[in-house]
């Protein structure tokens, strides 16, 4: 399918990776709201934890200086993120994909572009200059969706539902 427009692409079902196109998604992916990467632990339990992101066109950078989280990823790689805001209708994009975890010497690049679109240049530069010393070592963790989601809860809403059902939730 070629995508022409937004009215294609919110027409395409939740998993097709071409509603990355869609404006929330793009709006989400541009934001300064945080991704929350859910991943299952050493233990066989699940943890969601929330971080800044930098969307580089085909992949999720998450960076990290290491730690469970690390050896938990390159354990059992499949993950899944959500970039939502609080808003009234609240806007949310689901992303499913397995991480990619690469050591880094020194700064992971999409780290000090995400510090400096959360903070600001000038304080972003700070933030990075903070951490940036001879043999730092950080984890650069990409991941290249598989399966994409979005909800406005106007035209996209969970479960595929249709409005009059959404608006009818909870009752006989």
């Amino acid at each position: 399918m070629t995508i022409k427009n937004r009215e294609d692409v919110m027409a395409l079902p939740q998993g097709d990776v071409g509603l990355l196109e869609s404006d929330v998604a793009q709006r989400l992916l541009a934001s300064k709201e945080l991704a929350r990467l859910a991943y299952v632990a050493a233990d066989g339990t699940p943890r969601v934890f929330p971080m800044l992101f930098h969307w580089t066109g085909t992949e999720v950078v998450l960076s990290t200086f290491g730690g469970a989280k690390v050896r938990a990823l390159r354990a059992k790689p499949d993950v899944a993120i959500t970039i939502d805001a609080a808003s009234t209708p609240p806007t949310v994009l689901l992303i499913r994909g397995r991480a990619s975890v690469t050591d880094v010497d020194g700064i992971v690049a999409e780290y000090a572009l995400a510090q400096r679109r959360y903070a600001g240049e000038e304080q972003g530069a700070a933030n990075v200059a903070e951490v940036d010393h001879p043999g730092t070592k950080m984890f650069r963790i990409a991941v290249r969706p598989t399966w994409v989601g979005v909800l406005d809860f106007q035209t996209r809403l969970p479960g595929g539902t249709s409005m009059e059902e959404f608006e009818n939730r909870g009752r006989s």
